[in-house]
């Protein structure tokens, strides 16, 4: 392909994407295909010969958009939203046209220096200390691929400060800490790199946060088993309840535990910050007190697309001491002088993408009050959504509406279901599961379950950039429509129904 046959396939493919676009509401958010669909109509091997472009475009038509599940929908309500924007688009077309790694300053000096500017506009509108800047030249920014990267990433330069600083150490010995309501990326991080977690427990009538005396418990019994404790993910909005780990409490008592390194994990939630109105609820404070490292990702619900995970760290000495690895043919005069950042040493890999530009691009468009109107209205189609929740009889709320976020299940009336006495837990729980399967069998929205200590609900997550009231009240019909199906539901739960107990 030549430049104007690429000119030719760009106007193509922009048009192609424009009327997906203007399509998006009316097709399904989920495919309707079955596992195998696309291996079936795919060839064995690549073609010996090139092929037409068009062909290879039509294809793309034909055989992957219908396989595709779109998570820029605006019925799209399940997990947490991923940011889709024309703006992060075009973002990542100019950054793929110079394919720059980035890997140091001397690479691309535009690739760094970007990337410098725009975590320290992103502290900034999301009010972080001046530590975590960049500019502080003692702290800074860094955009991983996703938030699990940014633990992985964290866990390793904690890991290599406390060996540092305990040298007798057994890193069989070493121990770090989630939560039950942390995201499983804690879990993977201590998988990765041979560590043990410890999971604590935590509470509903706490809104399922960590307490201080929780941590301080577990902290007391472990060093009394000499262990050594050495690193705790907090989380401002759980993936699962929303919950917000009281960072407050955890800082106080890890001032007694100096060597534990407190990473906040705010990948959905820390977008709040960039609204004033949000920040005492986010913990903002507790953060810029207590935090060592934290984390939020744009391409969640930040409206920069897939990926960029934006990481933290009040000492930037803490990621370069446990990762710098400089063979001759990477240094330069400049790194060499401490003039310039070499991001390689600030994650796992050598290579990295040019994320920044479309950071820039997003920003820039949206600037600070279109991004805090982006979030004030998801939040408010979110409590327009528990409201509905609460005034009806027939579904409850699991926990509190946590920003965009609401946990909510059926209540099974006796009266409504023709039972005589109302339900256990198991039997609310299976039919909270035949509900959530006839919602999701639907196809025109897209939930997601959870289980909170044991209970099981379903989650409705608010964050798609095009999604409004109307989208809302649509949604909220089909949920009451699924619901309300009183015989089939009393049938399903007949102890002498054994086929439809069964099939639902």
């Amino acid at each position: 392909m030549d430049v104007e046959a690429f000119r030719k396939a760009g106007y193509q493919a922009i048009d192609r994407i424009c009327d997906f676009y203007y399509s998006l509401q009316e097709r399904p958010v989920v495919p309707p295909v079955q596992p195998g669909y696309l291996l079936k109509q795919l060839p064995d091997a690549p073609p010996e010969e090139g092929e037409d472009w068009n062909v290879i475009a039509d294809d793309y038509q034909k055989l992957i958009l219908p396989g595709l599940t779109f998570w820029q929908h605006p019925n799209f309500y399940a997990y947490f939203p991923t940011a889709c924007t024309f703006e992060g688009m075009l973002g990542d077309l100019y950054s793929t046209s110079t394919p720059n790694p980035g890997f140091n300053w001397t690479s691309s000096p535009a690739c760094t220096e970007l990337e410098m500017a725009m975590m320290d506009w992103c502290a900034r509108l999301f009010g972080l200390a001046d530590h975590f800047l960049n500019s502080s030249g003692t702290g800074g920014g860094v955009i991983q691929t996703t938030s699990s990267d940014s633990a992985l990433v964290v866990t390793v330069a904690a890991r290599s400060q406390y060996t540092r600083r305990h040298p007798d150490a057994k890193l069989e010995d070493l121990l770090l800490y989630v939560t039950t309501q942390t995201h499983s990326l804690g879990v993977k991080a201590s998988l990765v790199l041979g560590l043990q977690c410890r999971v604590l427990d935590v509470k509903p009538e706490d809104e399922y946060a960590l307490r201080g005396e929780t941590l301080r418990a577990a902290l007391e019994e472990d060093v009394a088993r000499r262990k050594r404790p050495f690193f705790l993910i907090g989380t401002v909005g759980t993936t699962s309840s929303g919950a917000i780990d009281r960072l407050d409490e955890i800082g106080e008592v890890l001032k007694d535990y100096p060597d534990v390194w407190l990473h906040v994990d705010a990948a959905w939630a820390g977008v709040t910050l960039a609204c004033p109105e949000y920040r005492d609820v986010s913990r903002l404070k507790d953060i810029n007190t207590y935090a060592t490292s934290v984390g939020t990702n744009l391409h969640k619900w930040g409206l920069v697309n897939f990926d960029a995970a934006l990481l933290w760290v009040r000492s930037r000495t803490d990621l370069t001491d446990a990762l710098d690895v400089t063979p001759e043919f990477l240094r330069t005069k400049q790194s060499e002088a401490g003039a310039v950042i070499d991001y390689r040493n600030w994650h796992l890999g050598l290579g990295r993408r040019f994320r920044s530009l479309k950071v820039w691009f997003v920003l820039r468009s949206y600037g600070v009050k279109g991004f805090q109107a982006y979030i004030r209205r998801c939040i408010e189609l979110n409590e327009y959504f528990a409201s509905l929740v609460k005034t009806s009889p027939s579904f409850a709320l699991v926990t509190q509406p946590s920003f965009a976020l609401t946990v909510f299940r059926v209540v099974a009336d006796p009266t409504a279901l023709g039972l005589p006495a109302p339900l256990g837990p198991d039997a609310l729980n299976d039919l909270n599961r035949a509900f959530y399967a006839r919602v999701s069998a639907r196809g025109e929205i897209f939930l997601t379950q959870t289980q909170l200590n044991g209970t099981f609900c379903v989650r409705l997550a608010v964050g798609a950039e095009r999604t409004r009231k109307e989208h809302i009240d649509r949604a909220w019909a089909l949920i009451q429509e699924e619901a309300g199906i009183a015989v089939t539901l009393r049938e399903t739960f007949d102890p002498s129904n054994e086929r439809l107990r069964k099939r639902y």
